[in-house]
């Protein structure tokens, strides 16, 4: 199971390109440097995961803006990727690169594989730009993800990472914290007890 601020496994793949239409090849460690989400499913030409994609492309310019790059990721082909974005009505709006995972081993290295070895289960993964785990969601195969909490908890992650913090302090977001919104600025002897 992947442990938060340790390094995400690295992995290359071939990979779908729904707005060019084209299919490469991609290392994740070739997106250093900017923030990396990558969502799991369960399987192309499922009905959920339809949903789930088109959820995440109607705030994918909002998370490219603030430098992250989503990736969709199941244990299909890339021609399997490619077929999806062509007849789906949802997919096809889509611009999220979906990642070749059909040996499995993206899946199973994330912890994601299912305990029948089948498929990858619905989840998500936020990757920092030094190329550390800093969120890991799991859902029931059945329930779509909530794109307005997974963008609140990037751009909090986000903004921990990006905050300096000062001598004897520390920086932390708060429960129900809205993105522009000032994080915690706690003094970590003086304000004990006083939150």
């Amino acid at each position: 199971m992947l442990q938060i601020g340790e390094s995400a496994p690295d992995f290359k793949a071939q990979t779908y390109f729904p707005e060019k239409k084209e299919i490469k090849e991609i290392k994740l460690s070739d997106y250093r440097g900017k923030w990396v989400i990558l969502t799991f499913y369960p399987g192309d030409f499922t009905f959920v995961c339809a949903t789930d994609i088109e959820a995440l492309m109607g705030s994918y310019d909002k998370f490219l803006k603030e430098g992250a790059q989503i990736f969709g990721i199941s244990e299909d082909s890339v021609f399997s990727h490619k077929a999806w974005a062509d007849t789906s009505p949802r997919v096809s709006k889509s611009k999220i690169p979906l990642i070749d995972d059909y040996t499995k081993e993206v899946a199973r290295d994330y912890g994601f594989l299912d305990s029948k070895g089948y498929q990858a289960q619905r989840g998500l993964v936020i990757i920092d730009p030094e190329g550390k785990v800093q969120y890991v969601a799991y859902f029931n195969n059945g329930l779509g993800k909530d794109v307005r909490h997974i963008y609140g908890a990037f751009m909090g992650l986000k903004t921990l990472h990006d905050t300096p913090e000062g001598a004897g302090h520390m920086c932390a977001i708060p429960a129900d914290w809205t993105p522009g919104e000032k994080p915690l600025d706690i003094n970590i002897v003086n304000d004990i007890g006083k939150l």
